[in-house]
């Protein structure tokens, strides 16, 4: 049996050493500012990319490359691995269809090559929790196929919890009115919102004050947690820069849990251009999404 690789998008927000460590391969989606144009080669520091932002300065997303996509897939294959790639939600990007389109032609044209899409139908480290648990039952010696079953099987306990700061930047996407995000504001109001079954950010409900909406986090944790607490060695939260409230949101977990092991990283310019600086979010498996 041929060895694999697992490759996943820039949007998993797994940290760069860890992508380094276990031999991960990223599929770039790019992002521009000022017709400046990143995601491959070129980067912007996430601070940077927040405090931009927080000037007034919008971002826009693109779809991913297809070229980039097959370039990256091909050079696998070359090498002699299969592939198991692990997407970014289908409801939320298109990159999921590019890369099974760049997929399909590739076992047609390397006969024997297995390349395995899976639609993660997560986000930010949603998706790179998955793609961690898929590292761990690789390194235990688990097939891809074991793997992608796993994967497919498990999907949707992928429980995604957040808030936003600045509810401009979601009415600028089209998930709020302009009417609600200026009310909103003036009085306050953070939403706590999620992934759904279909991979798309809903709402679940509003508090007053950024505290509250914190704790808010933990006690949405709190309902699905319930015999799922040995899934749970790891806890992800990624954050818009805004580390101390993700250091807040680590100690409620580790208080109320008993859940030492977190995993703190920013979330990628492709998300938050759309969610805006201040959001905060935590991954976990749970009974449900």
């Amino acid at each position: 049996m041929k060895e694999f690789i697992i490759t996943t998008d820039a949007t998993c927000d797994l940290p760069k050493e860890y992508i380094r460590e276990h031999n991960l391969h990223i599929i770039p989606i790019y992002y521009s500012f000022d017709g400046i144009i990143y995601g491959d080669e070129n980067h912007m520091e996430p601070k940077d990319f927040y405090d931009r932002m927080r000037s007034g300065f919008m971002p826009t997303t693109m779809a991913v490359n297809p070229t980039a996509a097959r370039s990256i897939l091909s050079s696998l294959i070359d090498k002699g691995y299969d592939i198991l790639h692990i997407s970014f939600s289908s409801a939320l990007s298109g990159s999921c269809s590019v890369v099974a389109a760049a997929a399909r032609d590739l076992r047609n044209e390397y006969p024997g090559t297995r390349i395995t899409v899976v639609d993660s139908l997560c986000a930010s480290m949603g998706e790179g929790l998955l793609v961690y648990k898929a590292v761990q039952m690789k390194e235990a010696g688990k097939s891809m196929d074991e793997i992608a079953t796993w994967l497919e099987n498990n999907k949707l306990h992928l429980c995604h919890i957040f808030t936003v700061d600045d509810l401009h930047h979601l009415q600028r996407g089209g998930r709020l009115s302009k009417t609600t995000a200026i009310i909103g504001t003036l009085i306050n109001v953070k939403p706590v919102l999620h992934v759904n079954n279909e991979g798309r950010l809903v709402p679940l409900n509003n508090v007053r004050g950024r505290k509250k909406a914190i704790v808010s986090l933990v006690d949405q944790m709190e309902k699905r947690l319930p015999g799922f607490e040995n899934m749970n060695d790891i806890v992800f939260i990624s954050h818009g820069d805004c580390p101390e409230d993700a250091n807040f949101l680590a100690s409620l977990v580790k208080e109320r849990f008993g859940i030492n092991n977190v995993m703190i990283n920013y979330i990628c310019p492709i998300i938050g251009s759309h969610s805006g600086p201040g959001t905060l979010a935590i991954f976990f498996m749970g009974s449900h999404r």
